[in-house]
């Protein structure tokens, strides 16, 4: 199917459908990094002006958190709520698109889609603002900064997320757009592990310096940590189990001034990806024996520093299989795709699945007739059709209104 071809949820509102396509382009044109949004808040306030909406702002970040009131609640029993999530920012990246809304801030562009996310939780809202006398309960709606770093969803949880209606959240939702891989309009995604941990690791390698001429002289860190990057590779698979992987990946390595010249120490940056907590708490001891044995061996001494980042971002089983069931009854089984294995990126959306049963999928916004080669998010170059917004919205208030209605 071409984008051209791609048709709205039947019944989709056609004036909604366009002021969502609208709001995303204007997003789209004026990008904000981090955690601190003033102008992508504004426009998401703007757009929910005039719904029967409870709403806050973030103090510690540019949130906002937004709670619907459902009209059929049950009586005499507690109010439950539903949590849907859209992230807001973008990242440091020039724009390399021929688009009438391109980025107009340079070196800041939305290359993940979450301007999309956005704009399709936009119209979540205004769709159940429209049938909040049939919803059994409240929804929280959750805009985001920060997740690209350093994590707005542990601070919009520290500052009351769950609490914000009240009542108990008793499912989250939230979808990823992807600009690759995928026919256009595709949902994917799998029970359990869903995207990896992500760690940062530092590792110093202390020598003592000296010319070049006379190594014997000195104690050169450069090829201790040469070798401990080819020990890290054959620990990670010779200590771990390879059913339940992990990347160890060495991005960075630093040292010296000049080719005659062994410098004092030499630093080397990793990444570490892992799908479980078991292997995630066991790795970087791991990393710290390497380091400390092969320093050790050669005289030297090593220093390892571990930055903790995003967890294992974990669907519930029960909420993924509701979910599957709801995009096969909305839009087909046959746009969907189960993944036969977690992706390797990391997502902060792992904090609110660590606290409540949650579903995280991605849906296809790619308008490459061949996603096999279209540019992937985070690429300068990544595109994203909005015809897909419809589809998001439709998703995520069809996923509310029905877990609202559900008795467990």
């Amino acid at each position: 199917m071409t984008a051209t071809e791609y048709p709205a949820p039947a019944g989709f509102p056609e004036e909604l459908r366009r002021d969502l396509v609208a709001l995303r382009r204007d997003l789209h044109r004026d990008p904000e990094i981090g955690m601190a949004l003033p102008r992508t808040q504004q426009r998401i306030l703007d757009a929910l002006a005039g719904l029967d909406l409870e709403i806050a702002r973030g103090s510690a970040l540019s949130s906002v958190v937004a709670v619907l009131r459902g009209g059929a609640a049950p009586a005499g029993h507690p109010r439950r709520a539903v949590l849907l999530r859209g992230d807001m920012d973008a990242l440091p990246l020039t724009e390399d698109l021929a688009v009438d809304y391109v980025s107009g801030n340079a070196g800041v562009m939305h290359a993940c889609g979450h301007d999309l996310h956005v704009a399709g939780l936009v119209g979540a809202a205004h769709l159940l603002h429209a049938r909040r006398a049939d919803l059994a309960g409240d929804v929280v709606f959750m805009f985001q900064p920060g997740e690209e770093g350093p994590g707005g969803a542990a601070v919009m949880l520290d500052e009351g997320l769950l609490e914000a209606s009240g009542g108990p959240v008793i499912a989250a939702y939230s979808l990823h757009v992807s600009s690759a891989g995928h026919p256009l309009g595709m949902w994917f995604g799998r029970p359990g592990p869903q995207m990896a941990a992500a760690d940062e690791c530092i590792v110093r390698v202390l020598g003592a310096g000296g010319h070049g001429s006379q190594p014997h002289l000195a104690k050169d860190p450069v090829p201790v940590a040469c070798e401990i990057v080819l020990a890290l590779q054959l620990m990670v698979t010779r200590q771990f189990d390879a059913m339940d992987p992990m990347v160890v990946t060495v991005g960075r390595i630093t040292s010296g001034t000049k080719d005659n010249i062994i410098p004092d120490d030499a630093t080397l940056e990793l990444t570490v990806r892992t799908f479980s907590q078991a292997n995630r708490d066991r790795v970087h001891d791991a990393i710290r024996r390497v380091v400390d044995g092969i320093t050790a061996a050669h005289g030297l001494t090593g220093e390892v520093t571990t930055l903790m980042g995003y967890p294992v971002t974990v669907n519930d089983e029960t909420e993924y299989a509701f979910l599957a069931e709801t995009v096969a009854d909305l839009f087909g089984p046959e746009r969907h795709y189960v993944m036969p294995h977690p992706e390797a990126g990391a997502e902060d959306f792992a904090y609110v699945a660590q606290r409540v049963p949650s579903a995280y999928v991605f849906l296809s916004a790619c308008p490459a007739d061949d996603p096999a080669v279209a540019p992937d998010n985070h690429s300068p170059r990544a595109h994203f059709d909005d015809a897909v917004l419809p589809d998001q919205a439709t998703l995520l208030a069809e996923l509310a209104m029905r877990r609202l209605r559900d008795p467990r």
